[in-house]
């Protein structure tokens, strides 16, 4: 079963999923911190992720994420929203973006809290 990993500034972690598993699903599994305000519908770009390696792997981009990925920050060649993205046979890495950290930390409180207070939040630049 393919390996993805979740890079941020803040955590970097690694999950096991089936083929088919979209990328939001498998950041969920990991406990990845990956924002989706729509709830994983492809009615925002909160989800927006950056594919580091394995993007060939992935599921191909349909129109409406293309749509929606032009709302997003900060958009690359290599950008995807991770509620669209099905995860194939091979291995893939992926880059938390800032956006979509963002949004995390907006739907998680709790979390924020608890990294404001570690001196972790809001991100040094």
């Amino acid at each position: 079963m393919p390996k993805v990993h979740f890079k941020s500034p803040l955590d970097d972690v690694t999950v096991e999923v089936s083929p088919g598993t979209t990328l939001l699903d498998a950041a969920e599994k990991a406990g990845a911190q990956v924002g989706h305000s729509c709830g994983g519908v492809c009615a925002c770009s909160t989800c927006h992720v950056w594919v580091r390696k394995g993007l060939e792997s992935l599921s191909e981009q349909r129109d409406e994420e293309m749509d929606r990925l032009d709302m997003g920050f900060d958009v690359r060649p290599y950008s995807r929203l991770s509620c669209q993205s099905e995860v194939g046979q091979t291995d893939v890495h992926v880059e938390i973006t800032e956006e979509s950290l963002s949004a995390y930390m907006d739907e998680n409180p709790i979390v924020r809290r608890r990294l404001e207070s570690e001196g972790k939040w809001p991100l040094k630049k």
